[in-house]
């Protein structure tokens, strides 16, 4: 990765501390003039994206042990927090966790349960049309009563348990003092033991996260059976860092009170680096948009994981470090990683993100998928094992029938055959890439296997979509509404929803409150109803410009 940033045309990286925001204040406001080095060297910029990680104030713990950094070897970001608090934004402690890594030599695999690789593994990327890798095995290990034992022995010593450690941490990825307090009733818990990498003798010991004092991790270690020997290369340490609570952004990801600043990643109170990727994507084209006048990307909550991470970061409170869970999405149904390409395909050309190539391949994945699924929506065949006459869209839903069996057990008419057969020769001839196929299969098989409850789904989530239709002005005094519940007033005070929709995902508004910002909203409506159309439309594009283009 590094070698790509270098090698990018037009980009000039410049390795320094960001020490602090060079902003103008004009009567409209704030807007971003570049960001100052530490050495003095003022870079110029009118967007600027912040991607600061763990390193705003970082502070690591190892027990009594607190060490400045963001990182294991990295210095800390000290001037930029005071520099953000300077022009008013609200700052909190987070904090995240990592566990030791020990030495492949020293580790007794023979005692441990291996966990080969997949034995078809995919590719991330459809541009990778010829994959496989050389895999290597991780492992599985158990902690158990002597490791809890001298975990418990050793709380008074932990910074988590003593109060040195201020930040809240991850809730779902606890540490493992946290797991042997909180689950007291567990005689044991999992270890994922994973090479770092083919030319590293580093393990990483994914479970075992932990800022417990050196010399008590070394007992935990040695307490686990296959790792009496295992000897630790680097302890495991939790860090401190501020964030930015993420109501202080519009869903563009650019700040609400410096214009031109945009906040991606661990910094807007995320974990996990899917989280901070899709947040990069969303500030840099975004800031790259508003400079030519161009409306921002906007994905909704039901067309990708990025359209509910951005919601979710902008209507609800942060306590935690957040995570992107599948179960955060109402309609994950829908969003599936077999029809992804076919979900994005015509965001990523309008934004210019594809290649020749990387768009051709797209095309004829989508006309195989389509082309497929019509074959079969509309065939009429004959399932010898069921012994009746169906569509063939509908053999498909049986339980464990997938289009290999199809291709086995049914009989059909020539011009089918004949066009299944065009449609994958055609789809071979632009990649024979077996990873491209097999996904375009899979979305023709899922697309249909769900589709029914997908229609279901969508039935019970109307009444709630349409909501996001209803704008809400900028400008709006929520304190003034009286008939809110005083949490209500607060929030949308602070958040300041663009639409209605927006505002009923806020945690603390109520179904009532809702029912009075959908009165007043009415009213309003009429109010306006007079007044000439291209003065509406004027209106609503100012409401939109006022919330950041949301």
């Amino acid at each position: 990765m590094t070698e790509t940033v270098q090698e990018q045309d037009s980009l000039e990286v410049v390795v320094d501390d960001v020490v602090g925001l060079e902003v103008d204040t004009v009567p409209e406001g704030r807007h971003m003039t570049g960001v100052l080095l530490r050495g003095g060297r003022k870079v110029t910029g009118a967007r600027v994206v912040l991607c600061t990680g763990t390193f705003l104030k970082g502070l690591m713990h190892v027990g009594d042990n607190r060490t400045i950094g963001g990182r294991e070897g990295a210095a800390s970001s000290e001037g930029l927090s005071g520099s953000l608090a300077d022009y008013g934004f609200e700052l909190k402690r987070l904090k995240t966790g990592t566990p030791p890594r020990l030495s492949a030599q020293t580790i007794d695999f023979k005692q441990l349960t291996p966990q080969p690789g997949d034995k078809n593994p995919a590719p991330f990327s459809f541009r990778t049309e010829q994959f496989a890798p050389d895999q290597i095995e991780c492992y599985l290990a158990y902690t158990n009563e002597q490791t809890h034992r001298i975990i418990s022995e050793s709380l008074d010593r932990s910074p988590l348990f003593s109060g040195k450690i201020e930040g809240q941490g991850p809730r779902y990825c606890p540490s493992i003092e946290d797991k042997v307090v909180r689950f007291a009733d567990k005689d044991r818990h999992l270890l994922f033991l994973e090479p770092e990498g083919r030319d590293t003798d580093e393990i990483y010991v994914n479970g075992l996260s932990t800022s417990l004092p050196a010399d008590v991790q070394e007992r935990v270690v040695r307490s686990v059976p296959g790792l009496e020997s295992a000897r630790i290369l680097r302890f495991g340490y939790a860090v401190e860092y501020d964030s930015v609570p993420s109501w202080q952004i519009h869903r563009t990801l650019e700040t609400k009170l410096i214009a031109g600043l945009y906040l991606a990643g661990q910094v807007l109170g995320t974990s996990g680096y899917e989280e901070a990727a899709a947040q990069g994507l969303v500030a840099a084209v975004n800031a790259v948009r508003s400079l030519d006048g161009k409306k921002p990307l906007d994905l909704g909550r039901d067309e990708a994981y990025i359209g509910v991470l951005v919601d979710d970061l902008v209507t609800k409170e942060i306590n935690e470090p957040y995570r992107m869970f599948t179960s955060r999405a109402e309609h994950r149904l829908h969003l599936r990683c077999d029809n992804a390409e076919d979900r994005l395909t015509d965001v990523a050309l309008e934004l210019g993100l594809l290649s020749d190539r990387a768009e051709k391949l797209l095309t004829a994945r989508r006309v195989f998928v389509r082309g497929f699924n019509d074959l079969l929506q509309k065939t009429s065949v004959f399932a010898k094992e069921k012994g009746m006459r169906l569509m063939a869209a509908d053999y498909l839903r049986f339980p464990r029938i997938g289009l290999g069996e199809l291709k086995k057990e049914v009989q059909a008419p020539d011009e089918f055959w004949n066009g299944i057969e065009y449609q994958y020769r055609t789809l071979k001839e632009t990649s024979p890439s077996p990873h491209l196929l097999a996904g375009a299969e899979a979305q023709v098989e899922n697309d249909i296997k769900y589709d029914g409850y997908i229609a279901k789904h969508k039935r019970l989530l109307q009444n709630r979509e349409h909501l996001d239709q209803f704008e809400l002005p900028a400008t709006m005094d929520y304190k003034s509404f009286t008939t809110l519940s005083f949490e209500a007033r607060e929030k949308l005070d602070r958040i300041r929803p663009a639409t209605l929709g927006q505002a009923g995902r806020i945690d603390g508004v109520r179904a009532g409150d809702l029912a009075v910002l959908t009165v007043y909203l009415k009213k309003l409506s009429a109010t306006t109803t007079d007044e000439p159309a291209g003065k509406r439309r004027d209106r609503r594009r100012s409401r939109r410009n006022g919330n950041g283009g949301s």
